[in-house]
């Protein structure tokens, strides 16, 4: 297992209306959405897909050699208050590209009332899931939980990135958020094998959360895992075991073995550089999916 501990008028939307993704009529309750992709005709394919507001699921590509979707959301992020959830099955050997239309914007919460994004994903035997979201964008005063959730079959394979940047840099709130707090459960076979998980809080130690982020001003984690990413995962710790660091370097990068895969960790001094070293380690992922689904984004 890991872990990692790194030191305008409120706007809110109701709270959700029930806590099961799925209502007693068969639709899904209030923030909460569900996917399914399986195997029909040697083909992955979107076999289930509901949403609730504020959630929705975009599909560019509901069937081919894998599955294509996009999170969304009205406005573009969470509100004080929101408590969003995502359920995601992939069948035996199917494969799905999960991503988000764009950054997900935690926004403005003066008071304290905490938002949350909860997935949980079942991958079947031989199944790839490749969870790739833009960013999280916290605001100033934003409260944020994110707890996600992966239970993979014998030979499923998953993909995970997990980012966040400081804030609305731009217009002056750099680590101005109260708290973000991110915890990725994976588990194997029933038994929790990798769990990863941070905190970002403003009242944790007598130095501002500004001063202890230093320079950097976004942060991410890349996971692999599986037997069909033995490869890359190999790959991908040798290439970082033979990269040199310099001092005071603009991009920081190191990546550790986990049961199963390697889990990669970056720091940069602006967003767009851990984008393209995201881009760049993730370039293998075109022969899984059949296409780069960054190309016309990134």
């Amino acid at each position: 297992m890991t872990g990692l501990k790194i030191p305008r008028h409120s706007l809110a939307r109701p709270a959700a209306c029930s806590a099961r993704p799925i209502n007693a009529h068969g639709r899904p309750a209030a923030g909460h959405a569900a996917l399914s992709v399986d195997i029909v005709g040697r083909q992955s394919t979107v076999t289930s897909s509901v949403a609730s507001s504020p959630l929705k699921l975009l599909i560019p590509r509901a069937r081919g050699e894998s599955a294509w979707v996009y999170l969304s959301s009205l406005g573009g992020g969470l509100l004080a208050g929101d408590q969003n959830r995502l359920d995601v099955t992939l069948g035996e050997g199917a494969k799905c590209f999960l991503g988000t239309q764009a950054s997900t914007k935690i926004y403005r919460n003066p008071l304290a009332r905490p938002c949350a994004q909860r997935t949980r994903a079942t991958v079947g035997a031989n199944a790839l899931l490749v969870m790739a979201p833009d960013a999280v964008q916290p605001f100033a005063d934003s409260d944020y939980v994110q707890q996600q959730e992966f239970h993979l079959g014998n030979g499923a394979g998953l993909v995970l990135v997990d980012w966040f940047t400081s804030g609305r840099k731009e217009s002056g709130e750099c680590w101005a958020f109260r708290r973000y707090r991110s915890r990725n459960e994976i588990f194997i076979d029933g038994r929790c094998r990798v769990l990863d998980s941070l905190l970002l809080e403003q009242a944790d130690g007598p130095s501002s959360l500004q001063q202890r982020m230093g320079r950097y001003h976004c942060f991410a984690s890349l996971l692999m895992i599986g037997p069909s990413l033995a490869a890359p995962a190999e790959a991908l710790l040798g290439a970082i075991a033979a990269t040199e660091l310099s001092r005071r370097a603009p991009l920081l990068v190191s990546a550790s073995p986990v049961v199963g895969g390697a889990l990669l960790r970056i720091a940069g001094e602006t967003a767009e550089m851990v984008r393209h070293e995201l881009h760049r380690r993730l370039g293998f992922l075109k022969a899984f999916l059949g296409d780069d689904p960054w190309s016309r984004k990134w």
